[in-house]
């Protein structure tokens, strides 16, 4: 049912700092925003990334599936940023304890 409110803003942006790559998103990430936040986090080529999702509000199973072929993809050069709602869905898929997620 349409609640009649404004659909939920989504924005994946970018940061290059020397070999450091900050994406910042912000909003929901689910299957229809999951594929933008991997492709803005793996366009630019960099020694470090930081991930930074602590503005998000809503995280789905295609957002972990992105984050974890992020992680694959970065093998120890990625950092991740999680706001409340994305530690506590990576800790129920059995993420939590990942080396590259960072406390609240």
């Amino acid at each position: 049912m349409d609640q009649g409110g404004a659909p939920p803003i989504f924005s994946a942006t970018a940061e290059v700092d020397g070999d450091q790559l900050r994406v910042v998103v912000t909003g929901e990430v689910d299957m229809a925003t999951a594929d933008t936040m991997l492709q803005t986090a793996s366009r630019e080529p960099a020694g470090r990334v930081e991930l930074d999702l602590r503005a998000v509000t809503f995280f789905d199973s295609a957002a972990i599936h992105a984050l974890v072929r992020l992680a694959q993809r970065l093998p120890g050069t990625l950092t991740v940023l999680p706001s409340r709602q994305v530690r506590r869905v990576l800790e129920i898929s059995g993420l939590g304890e990942q080396e590259w997620l960072r406390p609240v």
